[in-house]
């Protein structure tokens, strides 16, 4: 399996995540604090060129009824621009209940919640590119 990087984009930071070179466990990057979209991408670029990465998989926030609501929307608006500055397939990932489930871990970890708060986006990025990548595993 290509390298692939998992994204948890917010409008205040994204989380990375990368997978492994087997494709079987994704690792934590790092979290971007958003600013403007440019520099969103420039500080992506850097932190993912090393891994030169032929897919991204983005978390999309869909409502609990399955529907596409405005966080949705923004998001696949940044993954068509995405797609256009990497010049690589984006694909989007079901992410309902990935920030709770990053948070409990975090919980379960015993941290504090400053840094709970500091690593929750980073964590969902891993649980989003996990489950893709144990579904792409799955169905090979």
């Amino acid at each position: 399996m290509p390298r692939v990087v998992g994204l948890d984009v917010g409008d205040a930071t994204i989380g990375v995540a990368v997978s492994d070179e087997l494709g079987l466990t994704a690792q934590g990057l790092g979290v971007i604090r958003r600013s403007e979209l440019a520099s969103d991408l420039t500080e992506l670029e850097k932190l993912v060129s090393p891994y030169s990465p032929e897919r991204f998989v983005v978390g999309l926030p869909l409502n609990m009824n399955g529907t596409v609501g405005v966080q949705a929307k923004k998001v696949q608006a940044f993954t068509e621009t995405l797609e256009r500055h990497f010049g690589v397939p984006v694909e989007t990932w079901d992410e309902r209940l990935t920030t709770v489930a990053a948070s409990r871990a975090l919980g379960e970890a015993h941290l504090t919640r400053a840094r709970r708060r500091r690593a929750i986006d980073k964590v969902a990025a891993v649980l989003i590119l996990q489950g893709y990548m144990d579904r792409w595993r799955s169905t090979s």
